[in-house]
């Protein structure tokens, strides 16, 4: 697989500082340039954005962010504008230190905290108290700082990180900043999008000109918009798969409906519906091209498997008799199968060889119940949680939420960059099972299937959000779903 490009290569905290050290190692560009730099890409966003702007406030850490933020307060009083700098603590020695000089040398002056509510309000506020390396809630003074920068109501610019936002996870264990914007330095950061990354606002990436040969690998990467490719002309249904969908227990046969119905829009050929008796004329008389057929137990699932191509098992399914009764049929069928809801709450109570071509979509209290740990844990460390899901299930993951991680068997992650709050209401993930199994039954790898599937989801949602966030329904997604699988513009 070849190296993503620039845009959409996520990295680590720790590979990003391996990255600041080679370039002065290996290219011999000092520290104080990258800094330099990246001061001065900041700044043109700052003007870029907020052209009007014409009194800054800095806020300062001690470290080498607190030394980008003396350098953007050195070029916003070079360029003519008002600067109030509060200084949180001392800057250290080295690169920090002589940038706080150079603030200085134009007629700076740093105010401590104690100073904050004495100065001119501010037009834009720069946070550059903590860059990539903080993974603890901040404490003290920058506690206090990040409190006062969020209640001072004029947009704010992160450098880098918003301070108490963690790089490598996207979580916040304390106080963060809520950025408006954040400039980004040489490489894109994974935390700053999943999780709670909509603290950094709009992110902007600047690579401060220096070459990809200094890159390493990427630890994961972006999704990009794609669809799938034309149909021959001599297409059939029998050739675009046939999609089983199990579920729906009394009362949530909705569930199974609405994961066998996104199955036909993402074009699976076929699809059937097997189901409690009781939902059949409702499936039939609102959706007929389902094949919808009530069945009481594993004798009435077994032809229905033994046409299918794909499974969806899951939505609406319930954990009674019923339920695990198709649950253990179908998975002994061995098919590839999407396994959510339901089937991923048997699956932790009931652990199991699963089939050898499988994706799993928990949501972060279904992942923290597989790996036995609480939903706070898997959050804290999203990445860490996907991987060992996959790894000890040996399945492809879907971890959804906010930046959804899509992880394979061999631990490769791609993020999510869509999606809106409208989707957090009954049925997205029901929709979302039958999109990759649609896509599955269309000749899609897992891992391609879940990777498209998560992305079509999401990108259908920002569609129909269009109209309101507030109110989204999953029926919503199945129009602009169908034109984006197709690759029209929606």
């Amino acid at each position: 697989m070849t190296a993503p490009h620039l845009g959409i290569a996520l990295f680590t905290s720790g590979q990003s500082r391996a990255i600041d050290r080679r370039a002065i190692d290996e290219l011999g560009i000092p520290g104080f340039e990258l800094m330099t730099r990246a001061a001065a890409a900041a700044f043109t966003m700052l003007r870029r954005r907020w052209p009007a702007a014409r009194r800054l406030r800095v806020v300062c850490g001690a470290g080498n962010n607190g030394g980008d933020g003396y350098l953007v307060a050195r070029d916003a009083l070079a360029s003519g504008l008002s600067v109030d700098l509060v200084a949180l603590d001392p800057p250290r020695a080295g690169d920090a230190a002589r940038a706080s000089e150079a603030f200085e040398a134009l007629g700076g002056v740093a105010h401590p905290l104690a100073d904050w509510n004495a100065l001119s309000p501010a037009d834009v506020i720069v946070d550059a108290i903590y860059g990539t390396g903080l993974n603890r809630a901040p404490e003290g003074r920058a506690a206090s700082a990040i409190e006062a920068i969020n209640a001072s109501g004029p947009p704010v610019l992160a450098l880098d990180v918003p301070s108490g936002l963690s790089a490598d996870t996207g979580a916040c264990p304390g106080v963060a900043v809520h950025a408006t914007a954040t400039a980004s330095f040489i490489v894109h950061k994974r935390g700053l999008h999943t999780y709670r990354a909509e603290v950094a606002g709009d992110v902007e990436l600047f690579d401060l000109g220096l070459p990809r040969s200094i890159l390493d690998a990427p630890d994961a990467r972006l999704l990009e918009p794609a669809g799938l490719p034309r149909r021959p002309r001599d297409s059939h249904k029998g050739g675009n798969g046939h999609v089983l969908a199990i579920g729906g227990d009394h009362g949530t046969g909705g569930a199974v409906r609405m994961a066998a119905e996104a199955a036909l829009r993402t074009g699976a050929g076929l699809v059937s519906v097997a189901t409690r008796e009781e939902n059949v004329q409702a499936m039939n008389a609102a959706r007929p091209e389902l094949m919808a057929h009530g069945v009481n137990g594993p004798q009435a699932l077994q032809p229905m498997l033994e046409k299918a191509s794909v499974i969806a098992l899951g939505p609406g399914l319930g954990q009674a008799a019923w339920g695990h009764a198709l649950w253990t049929t179908a998975l002994d069928a061995g098919l590839p199968t999407v396994l959510d809801a339901d089937g991923l709450n048997l699956l932790h109570a009931e652990p199991r060889p699963l089939p050898a071509r499988v994706v799993l979509t928990p949501h972060p209290g279904e992942a923290g119940r597989l790996l036995g740990v609480a939903t706070a844990d898997v959050q804290a460390d999203r990445f860490a949680a996907g991987r060992e899901i996959a790894k000890r299930y040996r399945a492809v993951v879907v971890l959804k939420g906010n930046g959804s991680l899509i992880v394979s068997t061999e631990g490769e992650v791609a993020v999510c960059p869509w999606g809106n709050p409208g989707m957090a209401s009954g049925g997205m993930g029901d929709t979302l099972t039958g999109i990759v199994a649609g896509l599955m039954g269309q000749g899609c790898e897992p891992y391609e299937a879940a990777c498209l599937g998560v992305g079509l989801h999401a990108r259908a949602a920002d569609v129909a959000a269009r109209a309101g966030e507030r109110g989204l329904l999953a029926g919503d997604l199945l129009d602009p779903l169908r034109r984006l699988v197709n690759g029209l513009d929606a």
